[in-house]
């Protein structure tokens, strides 16, 4: 199946995915978790949480959180589940060096680690995770389908793959309402208070084109997941989609 969201860039349409992405986060995260949280006017929180309670079931050892950002996911993950250890991969060094200040601040620095690296070329070992996160990352992945593989490589047998993405809302009505704040209230908002507007038109280009509820299930068999499901969140502005190995 195409993924049209790999054809969706930041600046160039002409040149490598990933280059840009790296720096399109290196140059918004002094403000990313400002904007994120409240561009979602805060209910990405909730659906973060709802994530880390689907995982908490799996009882979870050593956790990898793949597009970590500034490591969202993998705090509330080490605040949430008992002695439980976490790496959070990311490409940008700038998100990176905010979320390692969040860890410090938190005294976590014993149980989250963040490593800058390429999320479809993984420095780990084979069968090295009991469970795998990620939270709005694939969408911005140069190859979906060879950074889900990536994946399913280093998780154990068995292991559990938890993916929070944005999707578009199946009532008519309501996305349409959606549609109209991505493409037109969220850029504009990025625009006044972040250095790259074209970060958030870019948000809205990459949700369109992302293949979302069954469509990405089928993805996510093709990289070899199996028991692969999806719950809905606020209506369809976003999903969480799991699977295992």
């Amino acid at each position: 199946m195409e993924n049209k969201a790999e054809k969706v860039k930041p600046y160039d349409q002409n040149a490598g995915k990933k280059s840009q992405i790296e720096k399109m986060f290196d140059n918004i995260s002094g403000k990313y978790d400002l904007l994120n949280h409240v561009l979602t006017m805060g209910i990405d929180k909730g659906w973060r949480k709802n994530l880390i309670n689907m995982m908490a079931k799996t009882k979870p050892e050593i956790i990898l959180d793949v597009a970590t950002g500034t490591g969202d996911l993998a705090i509330l993950a080490a605040e949430s589940i008992a002695d439980v250890y976490v790496k959070g991969l990311d490409i940008s060094k700038g998100m990176l060096k905010v979320g390692k200040e969040k860890i410090n601040k938190r005294n976590l620095q014993d149980r989250v680690k963040m490593i800058h690296g390429d999320s479809e070329n993984m420095p780990f070992d084979d069968n090295s995770f009991d469970a795998i996160t990620v939270a709005f990352g694939v969408r911005n992945f140069e190859n979906l389908e060879k950074g889900l593989k990536e994946m399913n490589r280093v998780l154990k047998p068995e292991g559990s793959l938890f993916i929070l993405e944005f999707s578009r809302p199946k009532n008519a009505l309501f996305r349409y309402g959606f549609n109209i704040y991505f493409k037109y209230v969220l850029p504009f908002i990025g625009k006044v208070t972040s250095k790259d507007p074209k970060a958030y038109k870019y948000l809205f280009e990459s949700v369109q084109a992302f293949p979302a509820y069954e469509d990405f299930l089928n993805i996510l068999n093709n990289a070899g997941f199996i028991s692969n499901n999806y719950k809905i969140q606020s209506l369809g502005i976003c999903s969480i989609y799991s699977g295992k190995k």
